[in-house]
């Protein structure tokens, strides 16, 4: 399993189309669970802070996410057929890079409160309310899963060295 980035015009493709259903009901919970553990490893090594599964090739709807809470400790999260809810009138300029777009960062407008629903992997439907960076994760995850790339709706792009020890 790797990442798929537009750097390639095939992977770019299957990155812009929007993604299909999750039926949790078509995979043993074994499967799910080291899916899910695969892709939390390929987050961690590549600094990470969300993946979601089209990123990865697979064309179903849903994401992970890991981060850090008021108190500073990292909270996880995986989220099936998620769906936004309600989006603040109330847009902040947020900085955002992209595992799929390597290289590139960009000023993008976000809604600063969001409620997104969706479904665990026991089917038990989720509701959550996320302001802040948390917002800016979910915002970004679940446009992946529309076929939205950050780069589409950025006010302004830096290219970077991603061999560079140290980003400007």
């Amino acid at each position: 399993m790797q990442i798929l980035t537009i750097n390639n015009k095939k992977e770019e493709r299957f990155l812009r189309r929007k993604t299909k259903e999750f039926d949790l009901k078509q995979y043993p919970k074994a499967e799910l669970r080291e899916l899910i553990k695969e892709m939390r490893q390929i987050m961690k090594n590549t600094n990470g802070v969300g993946l979601s599964a089209n990123q990865v090739g697979i064309d179903r709807q849903f994401f992970i996410a890991q981060v850090p809470d008021e108190q500073g400790k990292q909270k996880f999260y995986t989220i099936f057929n998620p769906k936004i809810i309600s989006l603040s009138k109330e847009k902040v300029d947020l900085e955002e890079g992209c595992l799929s777009v390597p290289g590139v960062w960009g000023i993008i407008p976000r809604s600063n409160k969001i409620i997104i629903e969706g479904v665990d992997m026991n089917e038990k439907k989720i509701k959550i309310k996320a302001w802040g960076f948390l917002a800016q994760v979910f915002q970004h995850e679940i446009g992946h899963l529309n076929g939205d790339l950050f780069i589409d709706r950025a006010k302004e792009l830096k290219k970077i060295d991603v061999n560079s020890s140290f980003r400007k």
